[in-house]
């Protein structure tokens, strides 16, 4: 692929530029022989029929093992719109930093090869940007408004992902995992330097410093299908992805990932915003609740043992949950989020309650297991692996109390 690269503002008025084209919309394939052909000659077809202005459709393989390469670049001789690019390593991000970096089109997009998003809805998604309205457009399957079709498992991921995202960076867009999303190249050009996911936790991180930069994104409601065929290792992938909010997070708490540099010449809003940003403090947050967290392991753990003595496991894990949740939830909203007083601490402690019945359900459903597996486990087998899930449980707790329970108050001295 062979493109010039020249600065383009992101008005309308950019549109009349020889330049490039308005919109190069990046497709990274990896082993896609099969899907690849049709897909290309369907949003080709689409492109050409509803799009009013000069586009590209950009292929990028990323170390294909297939006949991906070979169709790839027939379509590239097929089509003067259609691009290819081939890569020797894999990773999403990888490929659409290497598409976007190079590309010369005011507007840069990607969709997933299987097309699961209604076309439709590409024009919406584009066009705030070719106006200069915004400066990032997503698709969103969380929207009321849009009609999605997939299995109860991964909807169940994806809400519970877009909340993690939520209650530890802050995030304020709806879907971060959708295969549709644009940006206006200027904000690439400022933004993909500072990326440094090359998987699935590429867009995640683009969204989140795009945010922190005062930049403003644009969500469509989309119509979606999930591929039945789809080949994501979704446990090795979450496992990326939390390690990616933990870098990111510790990189914007720290100022090891220069925002405010974007911000002064891109930025639209203030990058604390009136009333507080849930996502201040994130980094000493965290260092608080670990240390709450571990002290409330051990008091679990002493407790247990304790009970167990006189109560059956399940009723001795009840106990001590029940004992350490109240203490845990005091003990954060206090020295954690910043919340004295006991305006609304009744409340709270509901909503910790309601945090601690998940908890419970999670290692309730851990020693059930070990049960299932072995009819009398040694106590102290049971209590390693009340232990594990129990800091499991925690980390679903720091997620819901910062995302949920002290959202709006954080910071309030009632």
């Amino acid at each position: 692929m062979t493109t010039t690269s020249s600065p383009l503002p992101g008005s309308a008025r950019a549109l009349e530029s020889p330049a490039g084209p308005v919109l190069d919309v990046v497709i990274p394939v990896h082993n896609e022989q099969v899907d690849l052909g049709p897909s290309v000659h369907r949003l080709h077809g689409y492109l050409r029929a509803h799009f009013p202005y000069p586009f590209r459709i950009t292929i990028v393989d990323n170390a294909s093992t297939d006949r991906t390469p070979t169709v790839a670049a027939g379509l590239d001789d097929e089509f003067t719109e259609v691009a290819f690019l081939r890569l020797v390593e894999k990773g999403r991000g990888r490929a659409l930093k290497a598409a976007w970096s190079q590309s010369d089109a005011a507007v840069l997009a990607y969709m997933d090869v299987d097309l699961s998003t209604d076309l439709a809805a590409l024009l919406p998604l584009v066009a705030p940007l070719i106006s200069g309205h915004s400066d990032l457009a997503i698709g969103t399957r969380l929207s009321g408004s849009s009609r999605v079709v997939r299995g109860p498992k991964r909807e169940f991921i994806s809400r519970t992902y877009n909340l993690i995202l939520r209650g530890t960076l802050g995030a304020r867009f709806s879907d971060a995992q959708c295969g549709f999303k644009a940006i206006r190249q200027d904000v690439a050009r400022q933004l993909l330097p500072m990326v440094e996911d090359t998987g699935w936790f590429f867009d995640t991180e683009l969204l989140v410093l795009a945010q922190r930069a005062g930049l403003r994104t644009h969500e469509v409601p989309v119509d979606w299908v999930d591929d039945p065929d789809s080949r994501v290792d979704i446990v090795s992938t979450a496992i990326e992805d939390l390690k990616g909010v933990w870098r990111v997070g510790r990189g914007l708490a720290t100022g090891a990932i220069p925002v405010s540099r974007v911000y002064q010449e891109l930025g639209r809003a203030p990058l604390d915003p009136p009333g507080g940003d849930v996502s201040a403090g994130f980094f000493r947050q965290v260092v608080r609740f670990c240390c709450i967290g571990v002290a409330s392991t051990a008091a679990y753990a002493v407790l247990f043992v304790l009970l167990r003595g006189l109560v059956p496991a399940q009723a001795a894990n009840l106990l001590a949950l029940l004992i350490t949740a109240i203490a845990n939830t005091a003990a954060n909203r206090r020295l954690t989020f910043g919340i004295r007083g006991p305006r609304r601490a009744g409340i709270h402690q509901l909503q910790g309650l309601f945090v601690f019945a998940l908890g419970l359900a999670l290692t309730s459903g851990s020693l059930a297991l070990l049960h299932s597996v072995s009819a009398q486990p040694h106590y102290l087998i049971e209590l390693a692996v009340l232990v594990v899930a129990n800091l499991v449980a925690t980390l679903l707790r720091f997620v819901l109390l910062r995302g949920w329970v002290f959202r709006a108050r954080q910071g309030e001295n009632q």
